[in-house]
């Protein structure tokens, strides 16, 4: 593991780790959020361990999602061949997408997950950039 993590540019280790930031940011909003729903509404929005399972891995799922296409972008800059880095790309967009979806799918079937916590910190990496863009600005 450590050989592989030394591989990886400073600048993706330092954007993954603002992501992570932000993301953990966002699921404790939203957790906060949950709790303030389920004190006015008990019966409708619910408050147990699938909401925080699902906030965690659904968290999980989104930073680990930036930071292979941080290493895609990487191993992209690096290259010579146009044509294969556009291929390296649209082939790890694919596969990001699809584990997004997989995620998306298990987090509304799998009793263990709420489905709304699960899927909203998928959204948290995009609005954190924004938000550190503005601030920076």
């Amino acid at each position: 593991m450590s050989k592989f993590w030394d591989n990886v540019q400073p600048a993706v280790k330092k954007e993954t780790k603002n992501v992570a930031v932000s993301t953990a940011a966002g699921v404790v909003i939203m957790w906060i959020v949950f709790i303030i729903l389920h004190m006015a509404m008990p019966e409708k929005v619910p408050l147990d361990y699938t909401v925080f399972l699902g906030g965690i891995c659904g968290g999980f799922i989104a930073v680990l999602n930036f930071f292979l296409m941080g290493l895609t972008v990487q191993k992209v800059a690096a290259s010579t061949d146009e044509d294969a880095a556009r291929s390296r790309m649209r082939a790890s967009y694919s596969r990001r997408m699809m584990i997004q979806m997989l995620w998306v799918i298990v987090a509304i079937i799998a009793p263990c997950f709420q489905f709304a916590a699960g899927i909203l910190p998928l959204l948290f990496p995009g609005m954190g950039i924004k938000i550190m863009g503005i601030i920076k600005k």
